[in-house]
């Protein structure tokens, strides 16, 4: 049996006329026939009561006919949802994101993306930066919202968001009194810091303003996520630094203060494997691309 039987014996059960039926499919009506006649033969009962002035289903017919609708309606539902996959309206995507993306673009995007696919799962894993890179290479995500930079030639990288950065400290520090913060006035203080490891660009960044300056940074701790910075620099460990989106935590307990004429970027990148062809992630990218332009 073969796909163009089942469409044959509808449209003669729809139009219950072999000559009607014929020019509906656009064949003539011996033929038309002789197919019919060879279903029957297949399946071994008749489908059809025939004479000169009359076509009507036999009871095998109607239950056949009710079958064969369901049969073809599948069918057409599952092309439909091959060709909405291939769109990439359905399936997964699976997506790491560094702690500080939380309070920053990813909600956006996500929201976004389910909205413009609800059939595609969003599956989200905080990871650093460099679990990210490990698990992009085993496949485990297939996209990443992580800290720059990243230097792997099988690993697309855009830079998505640029926020910026700032010194966290204890409202009662004495800092935090001034109106503003020179270079000069860090000198001998303690500070908390996210590890290059995890957030290259900012370690970087951060260090490069005191190249002109007569000592280096007093790094006591380096932490592993921003979230421990903000606990260290509540604990007095030292002053910290972070994006300022980190105040999204409503911590009274920390203020916030930028050094003059210096600023700090805290940059937020989407990364994926070259030769993923996903369309899926196709999808996700797009969106990002357009919350990113309006965020």
């Amino acid at each position: 049996m073969e796909l163009r039987h089942l469409h044959y014996f509808l449209t003669v059960a729809e139009e219950l006329h072999f000559g009607k039926a014929a020019e509906r499919l656009q064949m003539t009506q011996p033929p038309l026939s002789q197919q019919i006649r060879q279903l029957e033969e297949e399946i071994g009962v008749d489908l059809f009561i025939r004479n000169k002035r009359h076509v009507e289903l036999t009871i095998p017919g109607k239950v056949f006919l009710k079958e064969a609708k369901q049969v073809l309606e599948q069918l057409d539902r599952a092309v439909e949802n091959a060709q909405r996959a291939e769109r990439g309206e359905f399936g997964n995507v699976v997506v790491g994101f560094v702690g500080s993306a939380t309070y920053d673009i990813l909600p956006a995007i996500v929201r976004e993306f389910r909205l413009k696919y609800p059939k595609t799962a969003v599956s989200l894993h905080e990871l650093s930066t460099p679990d990210q890179i490990r698990a992009l290479h085993r496949k485990e995500i297939d996209v990443g919202l992580l800290h720059p930079p990243i230097h792997d030639p099988l690993i697309e990288t855009a830079e998505i968001q640029t926020g910026a950065a700032a010194l966290s400290m204890p409202k009662n520090h004495p800092l935090a009194q001034k109106e503003k913060i020179r270079i000069e006035d860090l000198a001998d203080v303690p500070f908390v810091v996210v590890s290059r490891d995890i957030w290259p660009g900012l370690y970087d960044e951060f260090l490069s303003l005191f190249k002109d300056a007569d000592f280096s940074p007093k790094i006591v701790q380096e932490a592993t996520e921003y979230q421990m910075v903000v606990g260290l620099v509540t604990a007095g460990i030292g002053i910290g630094v972070l994006p300022r989106t980190a105040e999204k935590l409503f911590n009274l307990d920390i203020v916030y203060r930028e050094i003059e004429g210096h600023p700090l970027n805290a940059v937020l990148s989407i990364a994926y494997r070259k030769e993923d062809q996903n369309p899926a992630l196709a999808n996700f990218l797009n969106i990002s691309g357009r919350v990113a332009a309006e965020f």
